[in-house]
C-alpha cells in the first residue's frame, strides 16, 4: 500500500513538474511583452507588404522533418486592414493557397480570418514580435482535423521575418513549422 501511495505521489508531482515547464520554459511560455522595446520594431503593415518568398520546413511529431515548401505571398493595405494571399508548393508537388483577411488595432491586437481557419484568429504585435493564436483545418486529403495553432514571427535587422509555428491536437504538439519571409525581389 505504501510503494502504490508514493508511486502515485511520484506520478503527480512529474505530471506537475511537466505542466510547469511548459507553462514556463518552453515555446508556449513566451508572451508578446518579452518583446517589448527588443530589437527593431514590427509593423505587419510594413514589413508584410507587398510580394514575399517564404521558404520552410514542416517536423512532424517526432521531430522529423516531414515536408519542404515555397510559398509565394502578396499583403496589400487599406489602413489597418489588410489581405494576405499565400500560393504554397510543397516538395511532393502539391499546392495549396489562402488568404488571410487581417484587421490591426490600435493597441497592436491582430484580428485573423481565413477560409481554413476555425473562428477567428487573435494575436498580438508588440517590439520585435509578433504572435497569432488560431484553430486551422486540415485539408480532408490529410485527415480533416482541426489543430491548435500558435504562430511567432520575430523580426530580424535585415527586414527578414523568422516564423516558427506550433500545431497541437488534445495539447500535444502534432507538428512544427519553421520558415523565413523576406521581401521579393523585382
Amino acid at each position: 500500500m505504501e510503494q502504490a501511495l508514493f508511486l502515485l505521489l511520484g506520478a503527480v508531482l512529474s505530471f506537475g513538474l511537466v505542466a510547469l515547464g511548459s507553462r514556463y520554459l518552453d515555446f508556449r511560455a513566451q508572451r508578446p511583452e518579452d518583446f517589448a522595446g527588443k530589437g527593431p520594431e514590427f509593423d505587419l503593415r510594413k514589413h508584410l507588404s507587398g510580394p514575399i518568398l517564404c521558404e520552410g520546413v514542416i517536423y512532424g511529431p517526432t521531430g522529423r522533418v516531414s515536408s519542404r515548401f515555397v510559398a509565394d505571398m502578396h499583403a496589400h493595405w487599406e489602413g489597418n486592414v489588410g489581405v494576405m494571399t499565400e500560393q504554397f508548393r510543397y516538395d511532393s508537388g502539391a499546392t495549396q493557397s489562402r488568404e488571410w483577411r487581417l484587421t490591426l488595432g490600435n493597441d497592436g491586437t491582430i484580428r485573423a480570418e481565413a477560409p481554413d481557419v476555425v473562428g477567428t484568429g487573435r494575436g498580438v504585435q508588440c517590439g520585435a514580435g509578433v504572435q497569432l493564436c488560431y484553430r486551422i483545418r486540415l485539408p480532408e486529403d490529410a485527415g480533416g482535423h482541426v489543430l491548435d495553432t500558435t504562430d511567432w514571427m520575430y523580426l530580424m535587422e535585415n527586414g527578414a521575418i523568422i516564423n516558427r509555428s506550433q500545431f497541437r491536437k488534445y495539447g500535444i504538439k502534432v507538428a512544427e513549422l519553421v520558415a523565413t519571409m523576406r521581401r521579393k525581389e523585382h
